[in-house]
């Protein structure tokens, strides 16, 4: 692992751990996740790589971030990944509809 990746999932926000618990062990749809995980030179938050759904929990930098989150997904995407985003403020205060939101997208992956 390298010491980005390392430093990430030391560091991860209450929202990232928060969401991290609901996605670990395949208690979505059966399908396994992994956090903080490296594709090409982007670390992604979360990515299912049997369906190529990343997930991605936007805090407030990511305001001052746009044209770079929207350039990062475009790569993403012509590679091949879809990526749905969550404002930190729907993971605190809508947290089922975004798990319904994750679930959804698995279910449309075509599995």
């Amino acid at each position: 692992m390298d010491a980005q990746v390392k430093f990430l999932r030391q560091s991860q926000t209450y929202t990232e751990r928060k969401l991290w618990q609901q996605v670990r062990r395949k208690q979505i749809g059966g399908l396994r996740f992994r956090r903080q995980y490296r594709i090409g030179r982007s670390v992604v938050d979360f990515v299912c790589l049997s369906t190529r759904l990343i997930v991605e929990i936007d805090g407030p930098s990511h305001e001052v971030r746009v044209g770079q989150d929207e350039s990062r997904t475009a790569w993403l995407a012509g590679h091949g990944f879809r990526v749905i985003r969550f404002s930190n403020e729907q993971v605190l205060h809508d947290f089922d509809s975004v798990v319904e939101t994750i679930a959804a997208e698995l279910n449309n992956a075509g599995r």
